[in-house]
């Protein structure tokens, strides 16, 4: 029998303790040390990792051979828009979602187009094969040829991974594997972490994508020790109730593409579809323009997106006024109103505010301040905001509205929908005049307030 050891290993940082403590002495959150058991390493045995990678001396940095990126397409644009444009031969993909929301199906269906054309591999650790083979033939797939292995033990899987050399292969999920060398469960700190850092190492050695499925906390963020962002590639995040048809997949990291890209897809009952204008899910269809209603030029990515902002303002019958946020950050609307009330006398003190992103995107650039100003204004005067008026801006505490980035894409944007008017900060005013758009150009908050309701 080997020795076995416990320690205790932070889920946020993955910092080592020899003991628990309700304090993680390296990075000071709270009840995150969770026990870890491996057995002892025999004294001079070489570390499991030994040549997992190829390794190569010291090279100067002008003489390394650089190579044009390939990449595969995954069949949806959508999908493969997040990544970057496809995947990356040897690049490790991590997504994350509530359960239920699509992450395998997403993931089956890339895998049925890839197969068609490059050698792929499923490995399923949550679901048997035939219960893998039932979704494919329910979402009309056709994928009979593509290799499926249902494994949780790691030293199995990158067996096989070695013999048929993949060019993708999908873990679903990470949580479920477990490494042999451990004694601790699957699903542990260290098993997570041990089981991903030997498939990262395998994708680079053996030049193949590896996607893999994680699980996510209550609180929504991946399962297991930070460091497993850290690790990977391409970070990804489903977001999306998922009671509701529409789905959302953000890139929070990106090492061969650009961050918060966006995709969004519909689920229906022949899987995961991608919805052909985005923008149309975000901007509420009313008979006549309402008060509190605000239409945001918002940027994901390298796409401009237009969407609703609703505000309700209502007199609080509390001592302290309620603010809720829905898609926006709370702290951002208390700056907001404290804004309002000193530069354009707009008192809200005894005023609860609510503050709504229609289709239940997030959004967290400042550049949606103007947006929100405007519809709290609106909800407040009981009066409605024209039809066809597009905004965006940073606010400042001084009340000046700031530029914001791509203002020209967003211009366009609005005008290719078919608005007419765009209130935006002075600096993003376009060089040459957009057919159909009327832009107008602000410098302070006060000046909005009037410019909005003027025919």
């Amino acid at each position: 029998m080997k020795a076995v050891r416990s320690r205790f290993v932070c889920a946020e940082c993955a910092g080592i303790s020899p003991k628990w403590a309700g304090r993680c002495p390296h990075c000071g959150q709270w009840n995150t040390l969770q026990e870890s058991t491996e057995p002892e390493r025999p004294a001079g045995a070489r570390h499991r990792f030994a040549g997992l990678a190829p390794t190569a001396g010291v090279q100067q940095l002008g003489a390394v051979a650089t190579e044009s990126i390939a990449r595969l397409t995954t069949g949806s644009e959508e999908f493969d828009r997040v990544l970057g444009g496809g995947l990356v031969a040897g690049s490790v993909v991590l997504i994350g979602g509530d359960p239920g929301i699509g992450k395998s199906t997403l993931l089956l269906q890339a895998l049925a187009h890839l197969c068609l054309n490059h050698p792929v591999l499923y490995v399923s650790g949550e679901e048997s094969a035939g219960q893998v083979a039932l979704r494919a033939r329910r979402l009309g797939l056709a994928a009979d040829a593509l290799p499926l292995l249902a494994e949780i033990a790691l030293e199995t899987i990158v067996a096989e991974i070695e013999r048929a050399r993949p060019a993708v292969v999908v873990i679903d999920s990470i949580q479920t594997l477990y490494a042999e060398q451990l004694a601790a469960a699957p699903g542990s700190v260290s098993q997570v972490r041990e089981c991903a850092g030997q498939l990262t190492r395998l994708s680079k050695q053996l030049g193949c994508a590896i996607v893999m499925i994680g699980h996510v906390t209550k609180e929504g963020t991946l399962a297991g020790p930070r460091v497993l962002e850290h690790m990977v590639d391409t970070v990804l995040y489903f977001e999306g109730d998922a009671h509701s048809a529409h789905r959302l997949v953000r890139a929070f990291k990106n090492r061969f593409g650009a961050v918060n890209e966006l995709g969004v897809f519909a689920m229906t009952d022949r899987g995961l579809r991608e919805v052909a204008n985005p923008s149309a899910l975000f901007l509420s269809q009313h008979a006549q323009p309402v008060p509190g209603a605000c239409v945001l030029v918002t940027q994901e990515g390298s796409r401009p997106l237009l969407v609703e902002i609703q505000a309700l303002v209502d007199t609080a019958h509390v001592p302290n006024p309620r603010r809720l946020t829905v898609g926006l950050e709370h702290n951002r609307l208390a700056l907001l109103l404290a804004v309002l009330h000193r530069h354009a006398g707009i008192a809200l003190y005894d005023q609860d505010v609510f503050v709504n992103a229609v289709g239940g995107v997030r959004i967290a650039e400042p550049a949606a301040d103007l947006a929100v100003v405007l519809a709290v204004a609106s909800s407040l005067k009981g009066k409605a905001l024209p039809r066809g008026l597009a905004v965006f801006g940073e606010v400042g505490l001084a009340g000046e509205i700031r530029p914001a980035p791509r203002g020209q894409e967003r211009l366009r944007e609005a005008a290719k929908l078919g608005f007419s008017r765009a209130l935006v900060p002075r600096a993003n005013l376009p060089r040459k005049p957009l057919e159909g758009l009327e832009v107008i150009g602000l410098d302070r908050i006060d000046e909005a307030l009037r410019a909005a309701w003027e025919a």
